[in-house]
This record gives C-alpha cells, structure tokens and sequence, in this order.
C-alpha cells in the first residue's frame, strides 16, 4: 500500500540523528493510539508484536511476526526495549533493540497528527532503508485505520522509497 504520496520523513543530523515522519490522520486520537498500541492491529502495519506491559518502564518483547521472518529469510533476532514514556493518548515511547522510538498525537480537530521520530543510535549506514520501512509502516497504518486492515509490511516493496530517501540524504549532504 505504498504509493509514494504521504510525504517523505526528514532526517536530523546528530549523534545519533534522527528521523521524523508527521502524518494527518482523519480519525480521533483514541482510535490512531489504539491502533498504535495494541496487539491486534500491529499486526497490518508494524513488523512486530510489542509484548508487555503498557506502562513506564515496563520491559518489552519485541519478536517479528512469522510472515516478516519467511519473507526476508531471516531468524527472530529475539529484540527486547524498555517503555521510556507511557503518556496515553498522547505519548508512546520505547526503545527497539539500540534504537528508541516515539509516537506523539496531537488533535487537530476531528483530525490527528502523529509525530513519529525515531533515534538511530549513531548509524548513519542504512539511513534511507529505515527511512523508508518506517514510511511504509506509516502508510499501512494508514490503511488500517481507513478500512480496518491492510496487506502484511512483510510483502511490501520499499526500493522506490529507499530510492527517494538516498536522493535526499545525498542532497543534504552537498
């Protein structure tokens, strides 16, 4: 569900730099934040399940769906994080592996924005790649929340996205 149309997500230079998507939502903020936060809607559009409690500081599993193992031919790496902020419904954010990543909602009438900035733990190798997964995350989340489902990330091809990111990493760096 990828069609290139949501805008690209900016990267932050830094150490470690960081990216940051927004995107508009036509749903009220409960309905993205459940969406963002419970297991039976990850599924469609997050790589992984989140297991654990919801709650700060609470410790988190993080194992890929068997669907995005088969795909990419890879084993459960078994990544854990830690819930850093538990603010619902306005603030998730916890870490992923090395990475940490933040989800802030802000009503913007009957709309909601989604501000998601994730911090790349100092690695600048594979910046439009992860670019790119997040943007195709975003855009099935997008789905799920119009029509209550989406086609698995698992099958999703990023090229084009990656494409479009390297493009503008190499023009920030000129």
């Amino acid at each position: 569900m990828t069609d290139g149309k949501a805008p690209l997500g900016r990267v932050h230079p830094g150490d470690p730099p960081a990216l940051e998507f927004v995107r508009r939502f036509a749903h009220p903020m409960e309905k993205v934040w459940r969406a963002l936060t419970e297991r039976e809607h990850l599924r469609s559009w997050m790589p992984c399940d989140i297991i654990g409690e919801r709650r700060e500081n609470a410790e988190l599993r993080l194992p890929f769906w068997p669907e995005v193992l088969e795909h990419h031919g890879f084993d459960d790496p078994g990544l854990t994080g830690i819930i850093r902020v538990w603010e619902p419904p306005q603030v998730f954010e916890w870490s992923w592996d090395t990475d940490v990543v933040r989800f802030e909602l802000q009503p913007d009438g009957d709309h909601t924005v989604l501000t998601l900035t994730t911090w790349l733990s100092g690695k600048d190798a594979g910046t439009a790649q992860t670019a790119a997964g997040y943007h195709v995350c975003l855009d099935h989340l997008a789905q799920v929340l119009d029509t209550g489902s989406a086609p698995s990330v698992a099958e999703a091809d990023p090229s084009a996205l990656e494409a479009r990111y390297e493009q503008a990493l190499s023009a920030k760096s000129q």
